[in-house]
Order: C-alpha cells, then sequence, then structure tokens
C-alpha cells in the first residue's frame, strides 16, 4: 500500500525503529541511518544482531552515516531530497547539530513529513531529560496502575516504547494522506509522556469527571476481569466485561450459587464495589480443579477465558498456529530468523515480510530503489 514512498530513520531502540518497521510492513523503502556504532539494540544481548534489534528492524537498509562529519552530513541531504518521511527519536537540541534543524529542513523540502519522537516534547522544564520506556511508563501514571506501592517491583514489556511509535506511524499516515490533497508535508511531534497517558485515557476521564482514584485494581473491577490459580498450579484468566449473562454463566461453571444469592454480590456494582471480596470466593472454588476441567466447563458455557500462557506456550497454541502468525526468514550471515507477522491482513491476505532485519551498514551504498 506504500509502494514509492521513502522513509528514512533516523531512529534507535523502540520508538522510531517500530514506527518505521510498520510503515516497512506496508510497502515503504525504508533505508535505517545507523551511527557508526550501530543502534544500541544491536548489541543489547551482545554481538551485533540480537533479539531485540530482530524484533524492531525488518524490511529496512542499514546505512552508517557519521553525522558528525560534513560529507556524511552532505550524503545524508542528498537522500533527503528524495525521501517522503523524516522519523527520529533524538533529543530536540541534537538535531540542529547535525545539520537536521527542523525549520531549514522545511524550508529545503516542503514535501517532507518529518517526524520526531522525544521523550517529553519540544518545551517545558523536562525538554532535555533522557527518556526510556520506564520513565515515560512512571512520568505518565502508568506505572501506579501496575506497581504495589509496599513492593515497587517493576515488571512486565515495554509499553510506552511501543505505543509512542505506533501513534508516531498513525500521524506520518495521516500526514501521508493530507499530502496527497495539498502537495506540503508537516512536522510532526509525539513523545512518550503525552503518548503514554493517551493510551489510558479512562484512567485519567474518571479522574477528571469522577474524582475517582485510580488504583491498579480499579480497571480489572469495572471490567470484572480476574486471574485464578487452579488445583494443578496453572493459571486461568476470565473477562466478565458487563454483560450479565457471563456472569451468571461463570456462577453455572462453578457451581456456586450461593455466591449469586450472596447480597454481596448481588448487583454488578456490588461486585466492582467489592471486587476483592469476590475476587476471593472466586479463588476458593478455581483452586479445587485443575485448569483442563475449568477450561471445559467455561468453554461450553460460552464465559470469556484464556488459559495465561507462557511465551512457550503461546508459541505452542493451536490458535497461534491456525492463524499461522509465526513466520521463518533467513538471512545471508545470520542464519535463520523466527518472528511475528504483522497483524494487518489485507482483503484476506497476510501482509508478507520481504527481507530480514539488516546487519550493521550492509548497505553501504544504499540509495532509493
Amino acid at each position: 500500500m506504500l509502494e514509492g514512498v521513502r522513509v528514512l530513520e533516523l531512529g534507535t531502540t523502540i520508538t522510531a525503529p517500530l514506527a518505521a518497521m510498520m510503515l516497512a510492513d506496508l510497502g515503504a523503502d525504508v533505508i535505517k541511518i545507523e551511527r557508526p556504532e550501530g543502534d544500541p539494540f544491536r548489541s543489547f544481548r551482545g554481538g551485533t544482531y540480537s533479539p531485540h534489534f530482530v524484533s524492531f528492524n525488518r524490511n529496512k537498509r542499514s546505512l552508517v552515516l557519521d553525522l558528525t562529519r560534513e560529507d556524511e552530513r552532505e550524503r545524508m541531504q542528498t537522500l533527503l531530497a528524495d525521501a517522503d518521511v523524516l522519523i527520529d527519536n533524538v533529543r530536540p537540541s541534537v538535531l540542529p547539530r547535525v545539520g537536521l534543524d527542523p525549520a531549514l529542513l522545511h524550508e529545503r523540502y516542503p514535501r517532507l513529513i518529518h517526524c520526531s519522537i522525544t521523550g517529553f516534547g519540544a518545551s517545558g522544564p523536562y525538554r532535555d531529560r533522557p527518556a526510556f520506556d520506564a520513565v515515560a511508563q512512571a512520568l505518565s501514571g502508568m506505572s501506579s496502575l501496575f506497581l504495589d506501592p509496599a513492593d515497587p517491583d517493576l515488571t512486565g514489556p515495554t509499553i510506552s516504547d511501543n505505543v509512542t511509535g505506533m501513534y508516531a506511524c498513525c500521524g506520518i499516515l495521516g500526514a501521508l494522506f493530507e499530502r496527497e490533497r495539498t502537495g506540503t508535508g508537516h512536522r510532526l511531534e509525539i513523545n512518550m509522556l503525552e503518548a503514554s497517558m493517551s493510551f489510558i485515557a479512562d484512567a485519567f476521564a474518571n479522574v477528571t469527571r469522577l474524582g475517582m482514584t485510580i488504583t491498579p485494581h480499579t480497571r480489572v473491577a469495572s471490567s470484572q476481569s480476574y486471574a485464578f490459580r487452579c488445583a494443578d498450579g496453572k493459571l486461568v484468566a476470565i473477562h466478565l466485561s458487563s454483560i450479565e449473562k457471563f456472569w451468571t454463566g461463570l456462577l453455572d461453571v462453578l457451581e456456586a450459587p450461593e455466591i449469586g444469592t450472596d447480597a454481596r454480590f448481588a448487583k454488578r456494582m456490588d461486585r466492582l464495589n467489592r471486587y476483592l471480596e469476590l475476587r476471593s470466593a472466586l479463588a476458593e472454588r478455581f483452586a479445587t480443579q485443575p485448569r483442563s476441567v475449568w477450561i471445559e466447563r467455561l468453554e461450553r458455557a460460552d464465559v470469556p477465558y484464556a488459559s495465561v500462557n507462557t511465551i512457550d506456550e503461546t508459541l505452542a497454541d493451536p490458535q497461534v498456529a491456525a492463524l499461522g502468525t509465526l513466520y521463518t526468514t533467513q538471512h545471508p550471515t545470520e542464519g535463520e530468523i523466527s518472528a511475528i507477522h504483522s497483524p494487518i491482513h489485507v482483503d484476506g491476505n497476510r501482509i508478507t515480510p520481504t527481507t530480514p532485519p539488516p546487519t550493521l551498514n550492509e548497505h553501504p551504498t544504499a540509495t532509493w530503489r
């Protein structure tokens, strides 16, 4: 869908590389501009082709440019002359020092869409602070929805990084569409703080409209989501939402009519307000049978559920196999790579990757195809 769109990525780690990879998945021609030492993600677990790097850099070419050198900056300008999109995720003060002052770029290349990703935006007291995923999650309030203040243990995947890259891709696609009408590009600015806040907009709406105090259990209580340990030690998750038939179906599954008649849990708002009490009562029942028994009953009752899979178990899950979510590709020097397809299907067909992630400076003479 983006065949003929030319993208220069001046990015490291996740935010800009993910945005550029999503455009590449849709057919854009992406050249990843790397400094001589390469994207730091390359060496995250040693070597120069780590799983972290592989995850966010397929369908790209790699060109090393040292933008502290005048001749290399001139080569960058040559590439920019035919580019449709430039994506960077450097601090705001860096761009002018390497010949990429945003105002001059817009004057010289009026059709260029320049997307800059920062931690905190182009103004304000935090403008020049370094930012990574844990920093953005913490400042945006997101971490408070996961952490126990008495035992603040950071866990889980990157979220702020990923959603920022996705918002950046969304903005770029909108700018490309608008440029088809006007012929003029735009400068886009996306920061990790605001992207993270936008991703949890319901939490802020509950505070501003209802004055609620938001805790790690606020969302799961309102959506009636639970995870339970079964008799065999395996975990199962359920999500009842606000649909009454799922609640009554669960009571049938558990053969627990006394929970349904308990005055504490009679109405949905009662169950929401007494979430922890209800969770305790339900957990006692789930602990009496192995997960396989509960899965069979939940399936039969049409209650929304899933096994809480490890990553290994997800790779082996029959639904993942049926979808063909995983694929393998071969790099000439790095061997076989297993990865996850783009989740976008077009007219019933999956978008398929064309090239594996590049090695550092794999395309030293890169120019536009």
